[in-house]
């Protein structure tokens, strides 16, 4: 059940988070004021978020995602299908995500065959702005996503 129901909300959530590299307008203001608080740049967020991509072992996801307590944004990767908002069962950093990225083999391997970097690299430039804004103010406000 965990797997499964993890499993189509992840992939739902991540469909939302894609769009066609034209319509990558990025972060809104109050989004990118987040990212320099938390992180200091965009730069520095991307690198923390690549490194929880490429550094979960096997299958899982990488996440950015807002603090429930704290509303600060956060980095934090899961295993296999689960995610943030699984945090009690799951041990990950407790988060309402509003990024994320499917790092299975199943979702490159095609394209990338073994070169993770390489997916997570390009992953940036069809990232969908507007709905990772829309998702922020919606974690701001302390709902989870809409899907």
């Amino acid at each position: 059940m965990r797997n499964n129901a993890g499993g189509h909300w992840n992939h739902t959530f991540f469909w939302t988070v894609l769009g066609a590299p034209s319509n990558t307008n990025g972060p809104s203001a109050e989004l990118k004021a987040a990212i320099d608080k938390a992180f200091g740049s965009m730069d520095e967020m991307q690198g923390k978020f690549n490194a929880a991509a490429a550094g979960r072992f096997g299958s899982g996801w990488a996440w950015l995602g807002v603090d429930a307590s704290t509303k600060d944004l956060v980095v934090t990767s899961t295993a296999n299908q689960d995610n943030p908002l699984m945090s009690a069962i799951v041990g990950a950093d407790a988060c309402v995500p509003v990024l994320g990225l499917d790092v299975w083999e199943h979702a490159y391997y095609l394209k990338y065959q073994n070169r993770r970097p390489d997916y997570i690299s390009a992953f940036w430039s069809v990232v969908n702005w507007d709905a990772v804004n829309g998702h922020y103010a919606n974690a701001t406000a302390g709902k989870a996503p809409k899907l």
